[in-house]
C-alpha cells in the first residue's frame, strides 16, 4: 500500500465499510465523515495480512455544525444511524463542540479538530460523496501506511493520556509490526 489512492481502493473494495459510509451519508449529518479506528484498522489488517477484519469497538462520525453544540444533537444523530444500521456500534461527534472538552480555542473544521486527536495514524477519515470516496488526512497518511504510532503535537503535551490510550489499546497485540514511538 503506497498512497491515498491504494487506501481508497482497499475501503471501496470492502462491501461492510462501504455499507457504512453509505448510511452515514444517507442517514448522517450532512458532510459527515467516518474516522479513525474504521479507517487505521483496515489499513492495519491488510498490512498485517490479517484475512479477518478487526472487529471495531465503535465507528466514529464526524461532522461540524457551529450552530448546534448541545451533546443531545449528537445522540439524535446516533438514534437515526442505529435505526439504519442497528447492528453497529455508532459514536457521533459534533467536531464544533469537541475545543470546549479539550479545552482548546475553537476549531474551524472537522480537519482542524482532528489534529488535536491523540495519534497521527488515527487523524483519518472518509465520507462518500455520491459514490465518489474522499480522504481527510490532515496529518497525512505515512504514518498509517508505514505503521507508525506517534502522537501528535498537541498530545506531546499530554504523554500520561497517551500512554494511557496505548496501553489501553493494547494495539501491539493485533498488529505487532506497529512502530509505536513511546513518551
Amino acid at each position: 500500500m503506497r498512497g491515498e489512492s491504494d487506501l481508497l481502493a482497499l475501503i471501496a473494495a470492502q462491501p461492510e465499510r462501504m455499507r457504512l459510509l453509505r448510511a452515514v451519508r444517507d442517514f448522517g449529518p450532512a458532510g459527515a465523515w467516518v474516522a479513525a479506528g474504521f479507517v487505521r484498522n483496515a489499513v492495519w489488517d491488510v498490512l498485517h495480512g490479517h484475512a479477518e477484519s478487526t472487529p471495531l469497538s465503535d465507528v466514529d462520525v464526524l461532522y461540524f455544525a457551529a450552530d448546534c453544540l448541545v451533546p443531545e444533537a449528537d445522540l439524535e444523530w446516533e438514534r437515526r444511524l442505529w435505526d439504519a444500521c442497528p447492528d453497529v456500534p455508532w459514536s457521533v461527534r459534533n467536531q464544533a463542540r469537541m475545543h470546549l472538552r479539550n479545552g482548546d480555542a475553537p476549531y474551524r473544521d472537522c480537519g482542524e479538530a482532528m489534529r488535536h486527536w491523540p495519534e497521527v495514524c488515527t487523524a483519518v477519515a472518509l465520507r462518500l460523496q455520491g459514490e465518489r470516496l474522499e480522504l481527510l488526512a490532515p496529518l497525512g497518511i505515512d504514518d498509517l501506511l508505514d505503521l507508525r504510532v506517534r502522537p501528535t503535537e498537541r498530545f506531546r503535551a499530554k504523554p500520561e493520556i497517551y500512554r494511557e490510550r496505548l496501553a489501553a489499546k493494547n494495539w501491539l497485540a493485533r498488529w505487532p509490526k506497529l512502530r509505536i514511538e513511546h513518551l
